[in-house]
């Protein structure tokens, strides 16, 4: 299907208004960059982990994701020129820019800013348009990420997401507002508009579903069950005490069962829409049988072409669409004699540049945001470099974390947690109250100053190591690596257990004493006793020491960006080289 005339010409009124040059290439490229074909009668549309990003923004790919073992040089361990290989994507061309990290700066002026709902909602009502039926599918970790999310209690991303027309969701970082907050958005505000679905969560005494673990729905005559699966360590990654009384986990064995139920039932197309990261989803489409796809998040992985897992059943396709409103995954399945007969997935790259702001949901964003614009678009510093956060490892944002906890808590060595979510400046860019909380807008944001052995230390990046490379996805149970500040170690993912931290150094190149006595400081600690010492206290949220730090220096300069010593993954294609 093409764009009608009128709504080309309203697409590019938007690009050149944006200050986007048009030339006669790029009006092809604007014309049919969303033209995609429908295909079969079932058609969703899914995005997830967009961290409660309302406006449009500037979000850079990893550079370093290392796989080991059998998922070394596969999907979703593969980053630059290695990744557009195998993807057959050009360089130095748009997709090029959205996929991955090469080139970012020239290619973001290039380009323009990706995401933000109300050039989101054009998107899904283009698509919409031509797949009658459609469902729109949000894999969570959606009312968090942001300062007005933080603010309002989530309340301000399920107002956009109504208004978006999202059918179906699960969650993560929602369970983070507590479990009487969920459950009052979940039974109230979204009754009615939108499913909220988790087959995995249950009640901690006797098992009982919280959530509905699946929706049943009819598609242009076929009908098609959508199962939930939030994330399984969500007690483990972050605080226990928001929702003491569920249990969770991956399930496997009642995951089998709900899809041979459902099967049962009739369903003709069996979906999850998961948020267990891609490398735990790749091993369950190898156990469970019966799903047709598997629909992903949490790890934030923009992969351009699904993985088709071999199953007892048959197989099933396995995707995930990235994060940050930056990507919309379409996914269309052709039904015969009552089977999926095939599937065509394509995951869209949202350029604001290229796509016109929806009028209703820019209005809204607008009314969400008025009482809070002063406080957000407060300036605090200049940043004389690209400011980013996303990798194995520590990125620049994240540096700047470190440093401004070691030098306002007068700190031997910081750590800061391996979350994904947060923005990208570029270098010259203002750096906004906005743009800080965009980095820790978190429930649990107090600071921490604590004395630690050298010994602790090391056994703190030996646990976080074995939770990131562990062979077994299954025990891959959080974020990426902790960053640190202070402090330089080298790192042999391939080792077992204990063995992969070694050489820690002091940034003066002392070497780090087991029974030395070192203070540290962090953040974000998940346990009760952290929440209440800090309370107890009165530790500040990290975001006031950032803020703190960046008013005494104003222009913000923190490379080299500290990177462990790596041994055993030169070769790795989840580790680029420029």
């Amino acid at each position: 299907m093409s764009l009608p005339k009128r709504e080309f010409l309203q697409l590019l009124g938007a690009a050149a208004a944006a200050g986007f040059g048009l030339g006669r290439s790029t009006h092809a490229q604007a014309a049919s960059a969303y033209d995609v074909p429908r295909h079969g009668q079932v058609s969703l549309l899914h995005f997830t982990d967009c961290h409660a990003q309302l406006k449009p923004l500037y979000y850079r790919e990893p550079h370093v994701n290392l796989g080991l073992g059998d998922a070394a040089g596969q999907a979703p361990h593969r980053v630059g020129e290695a990744l557009l290989r195998a993807a057959g994507v050009r360089p130095g061309t748009r997709e090029a820019h959205a996929f991955t990290h090469l080139d970012f700066e020239r290619a973001a002026r290039r380009y323009g800013r990706v995401g933000g709902f109300a050039h989101l909602a054009t998107l899904v009502k283009q698509l919409k348009a031509s797949r009658p039926g459609a469902l729109l599918l949000d894999g969570g970790d959606t009312w968090q990420g942001s300062a007005t999310s933080l603010w309002t209690h989530g309340q301000d991303m399920v107002d956009a997401t109504k208004l978006l027309g999202v059918d179906v969701m699960t969650g993560h970082w929602e369970f983070t507002y507590g479990a009487e907050r969920v459950k009052q958005i979940v039974d109230g505000d979204l009754k009615g508009h939108c499913e909220f679905v988790a087959q995995n969560v249950r009640t901690a005494d006797f098992g009982d579903e919280v959530f509905a673990p699946f929706t049943l729905r009819e598609v242009n005559g076929v009908p098609v069950a959508i199962i939930g699966q939030a994330f399984p360590y969500t007690p483990i990654a972050n605080p226990r005490y928001f929702t003491p009384d569920w249990s969770f986990g991956i399930r496997e064995a009642e995951l089998q069962q709900q899809v041979d139920a459902l099967r049962a039932k009739g369903a003709q197309v069996v979906l999850l829409l998961s948020h267990n990261g891609m490398d735990v989803d790749l091993k369950l489409a190898s156990r469970v049988s019966g799903i047709d796809a598997i629909l992903g998040g949490h790890t934030h992985d923009a992969v351009p072409h699904p993985t088709r897992v071999k199953n007892r059943g048959g197989q099933t396709l396995v995707s995930n669409a990235g994060s940050h409103g930056k990507f919309l995954a379409v996914l269309d399945i052709d039904v015969k004699g009552q089977r999926v007969a095939g599937m065509r997935y394509k995951l869209l790259p949202v350029f604001a540049n290229l796509l016109p702001a929806d009028a209703e949901m820019a209005a809204l964003i607008d009314k969400l945001r008025a009482p809070y614009e002063a406080k957000l678009n407060e300036t605090l510093a200049i940043s004389d470099e690209l400011l980013y956060r996303r990798g194995n490892f520590n990125g620049s944002w994240d540096q700047l974390i470190c440093t401004a906890l070691l030098d306002t808590q007068s700190a031997d060595i910081a750590f800061s947690p391996g979350f994904r979510w947060g923005t990208t400046l570029l270098p010259g860019q203002a750096i906004t109250r906005e743009d800080v909380m965009a980095q820790t807008a978190i429930t649990y944001p107090h600071s921490t100053l604590n004395v630690m052995t050298g010994e602790q230390i090391k056994a703190v990046l030996e646990d976080v190591a074995d939770n990131l490379f562990n062979p077994d996805p299954y025990y891959q149970q959080g974020g990426d690596m902790v960053r640190v500040g202070g402090l330089g170690y080298t790192l042999s993912p391939n080792e077992k257990m204990g063995s992969r931290i070694s050489d820690l150094r002091l940034s003066n190149g002392e070497l780090l004493r087991g029974d030395g006595r070192y203070k540290v400081a962090g953040w974000a600690a998940v346990s009760e006793e952290s929440r209440d010492a800090a309370k107890r206290d009165g530790a500040p949220p990290v975001w006031q020491l950032v803020e703190q730090w960046l008013a005494a220096h104003r222009r913000v300069h923190v490379s080299p960006v500290r990177q462990p010593r790596l041994i055993g993954v030169e070769n790795n294609a989840g580790l680029a080289r420029t």
